[in-house]
């Protein structure tokens, strides 16, 4: 039975309205027009028996009254299989990466409903990343969403990349990047980043950009979506999912229900953005046979963390990873705030009682060393009580510890990438409070992997610092050279000291040679006439000169003793 093809019968921007004489096609229904059927049209709304409404995909530049409209017959499809590993999309599952096209590959709708509660497991995991300072402060859950918050040049696309490498590597699983309202520039980028990391065999990228219609950019994440569901339902693989950015995602969904008419809500946003936040969302989930852990990118405008699209992000986030400028110009990475960073599965039924104290006694370290700062600022170090002390040096070794080289930065650091393990991880921080490793330099602890690594260095173990300290046997010869300079360069003090008495001496002299500075003036006062005694006189004057303070000392130290 062929379908009934219908009439453009007016166009507004990306909005198309089609009259259809027989049966109307449903809601999300594809309907393809223009030259070639190059320009897609979703159907979004039956606005009497006769006329549909759609929002285009593509650009609408050709389209005019009357021309005929084909009715596909079904809603928005996309490739899913193996072979899409490696490969990037768009949001119809064209190819844009230069590559041969796909062809025989399996077709699977966009729109497909999240998994029932019976489907669901109840019990919730930690998902190891393998990166100290996320899985000890702030863990993961395995099928749950955790946002990432950070501007640019924090090191969010870095740590994205590594995440992406230790979830193909080690946990034999596929990751899927999601860019939604991406620029070019940037999607061009990581794909380049992704291949020379050698990712790229595992895992798959679909673009919306930027300069893509609304509507294209409104359904990328859902396409993204239903090939993350292949692998996790078909083939029993875990899946990380990237989304950058959700925000985006929020406001594409405006952009399409203005077009369409609606009434819009506060701020402008659309009055259904809960419900299409949630169908989203909600195909994010673990079950029996895999679990699709998200990660995404979240823009909060105006740092307004009431605005409602974070509002409504937020409630389904279950860990936030906050990215800090200040650490990253310290050279901190990953530049994880540990403190503005918080996540639901810190808790002691799901991350055990051992961990979750060790991590409440960490953030408290650091928490006391963040109010200290000032006063070290302002007084200094040594004016610090002795137990602040204490916790300045462990927060310092802490921060410190928590840094990690990343396997896809080898190529710019030099410093092969650490994969550390959790169990790893806890047994360094707790050696650390137990201030195990005071005696070492921070530096030992900067950029390792296991806290063993800092032993394994004896270059940089340090001695026990203090300034009265002697130099142990493993020191350079250097301490010694700079402690027996002090004794040379003191030596000259006393002399001046053992020479005074001299002077005093030589006063009662009847020789005007050596007479002290006070006895020079009146010498030359009372007219010496030979040239000599006026030269001797003017040698000594430039010889008290140089000892005057001395002994000027002296005579008032003799005067207060008589």
């Amino acid at each position: 039975m062929s379908l009934p093809n219908g009439v453009i019968s007016s166009v507004r921007g990306s909005v198309v309205d089609v009259r259809f004489d027989g049966h109307l096609p449903p809601i999300y229904t594809v309907l393809r027009t223009g030259d070639d059927r190059r320009i897609v049209i979703e159907v979004l709304a039956q606005r009497d028996e006769s006329h549909v409404r759609g929002i285009a995909l593509t650009p609408t530049q050709g389209l005019a009254r009357g021309m005929a409209v084909e009715n596909t017959g079904g809603p928005l499809k996309v490739p899913v299989g193996k072979a899409i590993l490696s490969r990037m999309f768009d949001v119809f599952g064209n190819v844009i990466d230069r590559g041969a096209p796909l062809t025989g590959m399996e077709l699977r709708s966009v729109h497909r409903a999240p998994p029932t509660l019976a489907q669901r497991l109840t019990k919730s995991e930690m998902f190891e990343t393998g990166i100290k300072v996320i899985d000890v402060l702030v863990p993961l859950e395995r099928g749950g969403k955790a946002g990432l918050f950070g501007g640019a040049g924090v090191g969010k696309t870095v740590l994205l990349t590594e995440m992406i490498h230790n979830m193909i590597g080690h946990q034999e699983g596929v990751s899927i990047f999601c860019g939604i309202g991406e620029r070019c520039r940037e999607g061009e980028e990581l794909y380049g980043e992704m291949k020379e990391a050698g990712v790229l065999p595992h895992m798959v990228m679909v673009f919306g950009q930027m300069n893509e219609p609304p509507g294209s950019r409104f359904r990328v994440g859902h396409a993204a979506l239903t090939m993350a569901e292949y692998f996790r339902d078909d083939e029993h693989r875990d899946v990380l999912l990237l989304i950058d950015n959700i925000f985006r995602f929020i406001q594409a969904g405006s952009e399409v229900s203005g077009l369409m008419g609606q009434m819009p809500s506060r701020l402008g946003y659309q009055p259904t953005m809960g419900t299409e936040l949630s169908a989203l969302e909600e195909r994010i989930a673990n079950t029996a046979t895999g679990a699709i852990t998200s990660i995404q990118a979240v823009y909060v405008p105006a740092d307004d963390f009431t605005d409602p699209a974070a509002v409504h992000t937020f409630s389904h986030l279950s860990a936030s990873v906050v990215l800090s400028r200040k650490r990253s110009s310290e050279g901190l990475f990953p530049a994880i705030d540990p403190l503005q960073s918080s996540s639901r599965m810190a808790t002691p039924g799901i991350v055990g009682a051992k961990h979750y104290a060790l991590a409440q006694e960490i953030r408290k370290t650091l928490a006391q060393y963040s109010e200290l700062k000032d006063i070290i600022a302002m007084l200094g170090l040594e004016q610090l009580a002795p137990e602040d002390r204490n916790v300045v040096a462990r927060a310092r070794r802490l921060e410190r510890f928590l840094t990690q080289p990343f396997f896809t930065t080898e190529q710019f650091t030099g410093i092969p990438g650490k994969l550390v393990s959790l169990k790893d991880s806890l047994d360094g921080c707790e050696r650390i409070l137990r201030d195990e490793f005071k005696d070492y330099a921070e530096s030992a602890l900067y950029m390792i992997g296991a806290i063993n690594e800092a032993k394994a260095t004896p270059v940089k173990v340090a001695p026990p610092a203090g300034p009265g300290s002697k130099p142990e046997a493993g020191a350079a010869a250097k301490p010694a050279d700079t402690t027996a300079q002090p004794k040379t360069e003191a030596k000259p003090h006393p002399k001046p000291q053992a020479a005074s008495p001299a002077l005093k001496s030589a006063e009662t002299k009847p020789n005007g040679s050596v007479a002290a500075p006070p006895e020079a003036k009146p010498a030359a006062s009372n007219g010496a006439k030979s040239a000599q005694s006026a030269s001797n006189a003017a040698s000594e004057a430039s010889a008290s000169a140089k000892n005057k303070p001395e002994p000027e000392v002296e005579h008032a130290a003799a005067a207060h003793a008589s």
